[in-house]
């Protein structure tokens, strides 16, 4: 062989060897970023739940019918400006008429559980009248034909909604009388449908609901002070501590309920749900890790750090004073291991940036008003990190695709929490795109769900207790103050028919939970 063919020989293995090592190096860094795509319902125990996720304003309409009361969303969503485009959940996606089909398609994804809320103003109108059986039937109607079909009811009691009357009586979660109102509704609940529902949540996101409804001011009771907000009424600063300790001592009281009366005879768990962001500090400074650090016990450990342990954390304490309320010694009693298990609803990951030590300055722009108060932990949080996104953007503004996000999470609140079990209640994608073929070929939706399903595979793997994965959402629905511009759901919903039409991942998620990967090449 010839000195220059041996040498060309040589330099075409080196860059061969290079490129298939460069070539495994990018897979690698995609698996870590994206998760493992080829993500199979066999990675997950026998018995874990796999379900979809709704909640009964959202979805059900039907505002005014057999005897439903107003609740605070129906006022809320008429009020002029408060939702997109002037909309309402007056229809929804008209659950209510169309639950049957609903269920039918439940069961041909082959979901075996299925969370929803019950609305508390269908089932108990007013504050001094009775139950409303209609209310009462529909939500048997509906437990009863999901268990016909294998389909395990995941029941939340409050998912946001409640009578406005409450509201207008005496100010809602800002009232310690909303506890017994709560706790009553609660044993309504229990009374009526626990023979049958094995899976209650108390409340759905008790800390994102003081931040939207009483710090900024976006959704009822729509309260808030500057800086945060221009509301008529409201101390930004106060009253969302107020109403999360009344929200954490009422699902305390019907938790205490539920195991010392009905749990015997009826068996089943009862928790608590939260909204759960993983925050990642900004810079590599020791002072961003510890406001990291903070947002996360300022957020989740705010919630379940009572509802463990019996008190608040220590990081709210050391910087809230005074202004945090105190539970007395038999609240916390009352409050310790008060849960049966973690609801985590995730859906984003943000950057962390210290506002005590620090400037309060995010990618060189001021932090967001407020970031250097105490009610958001003197953190300021961003999505962008020298100006490069932390993920691919979604049609949420502070929800970007972050799959390793999920592990994070779950390995947080596992460290925090003495790995109680838990459930991912929702987590969901919503296309920033607004073609109705966008919506119907949902590629990343799917790829969306894989990688983070990917990603809670492995923090189940070092030992995570998660019990269940809930994908929001079952259909698109009105969501809230953006009323149906987002679409989360495995279903599209035509506006003008009300038809539910599968979506790609539809068929992927049936496929999925098939075990087969059979469709796997129609899903690109």
């Amino acid at each position: 062989m010839k000195r220059s063919t041996f040498t060309c020989t040589v330099y075409n293995i080196f860059v061969i060897l290079f490129l298939l090592l460069s070539a495994t190096s990018i897979a690698k860094d995609f698996i870590e970023e994206e998760g493992d795509l080829d993500i199979k319902r066999s990675d997950f125990p026998d018995g874990f739940l796999f379900g979809a996720s709704t909640s009964s304003y959202q979805i059900e309409g039907a505002y005014l019918e057999d005897g439903k009361g107003l609740s605070n969303w129906d006022v809320f969503s008429h009020i002029e400006g408060s939702i997109e485009n002037g909309e309402n959940g007056d229809i929804a996606s008209d659950h209510y008429h169309r639950y049957m089909e609903d269920i039918e398609i439940l069961h041909s994804l082959g979901v075996n559980a299925y969370r929803f809320s019950i609305s508390w103003s269908r089932v108990l109108p007013r504050k001094f009248g009775g139950v409303n059986q209609a209310g009462v039937l529909f939500y048997n109607q509906i437990i009863d034909n999901l268990l016909l079909r294998g389909i395990e009811p995941f029941v939340t009691i409050h998912h946001s909604d409640y009578p406005q009357e409450l509201e207008d009586r005496y100010g809602g979660w800002l009232s310690t009388l909303m506890q017994d109102d709560f706790v009553h509704f609660a044993e309504t609940c229990f009374k009526s449908f626990g023979d049958r529902v094995k899976y209650w949540s108390s409340i759905n996101e008790p800390n994102l609901f003081g931040i939207l409804g009483f710090e900024i001011g976006i959704c009822p009771p729509a309260r808030c002070s500057p800086p945060f907000g221009n509301c008529p009424h409201g101390n930004s600063d106060i009253e969302p501590l107020i109403a999360v300790h009344n929200m954490l001592l009422a699902h305390a009281k019907a938790a205490n309920l539920d195991h010392m009366k009905f749990k015997r005879k009826q068996g089943g768990m009862i928790g608590i749900i939260l909204h759960a962001i993983m925050y990642k500090p900004l810079t590599e400074d020791k002072s961003d890790q510890e406001a990291a650090d903070r947002a996360l016990a300022f957020n989740i450990a705010w919630i379940l750090d009572p509802v463990v342990f019996g008190d608040y954390p220590p990081e709210m304490r050391r910087y809230h004073g005074s202004e945090l309320p105190r539970f007395s010694p038999d609240e916390r009693v009352l409050l310790r291991d008060s849960i049966d298990f973690i609801g985590l609803n995730h859906y984003a990951s943000l950057y962390a940036k210290d506002c005590i030590n620090s400037r309060c300055i995010c990618n060189d722009s001021s932090c967001i008003q407020g970031s250097d108060r105490a009610i958001r932990g003197f953190v300021c949080t961003t999505t962008e990190q020298d100006g490069v996104p932390i993920g691919e953007p979604t049609g949420m503004s502070l929800s970007f695709v972050v799959p390793r996000g999920m592990e994070e999470i779950v390995n947080y609140t596992k460290k925090r929490h003495h790995n109680k079990p838990m459930f991912v209640t929702e987590n969901g994608y919503s296309s920033p795109y607004k073609s109705f073929e966008d919506y119907q070929h949902d590629v990343k939706r799917i790829n969306y769900h894989k990688s983070y399903l990917a990603f809670l595979a492995q923090a189940m793997r070092d030992g995570a207790d998660v019990r269940g994965y809930f994908i929001w959402s079952l259909m698109d629905d009105f969501e809230w103050i953006n009323g149906y511009s987002l679409r989360y759901g495995l279903y599209h919903v035509d506006p003008r028919t009300l038809n539910r039409i599968p979506k790609l991942s539809a068929n992927w998620y049936r496929d999925f939970l098939r075990n087969s990967n059979s469709l796997n090449k129609n899903y690109i």
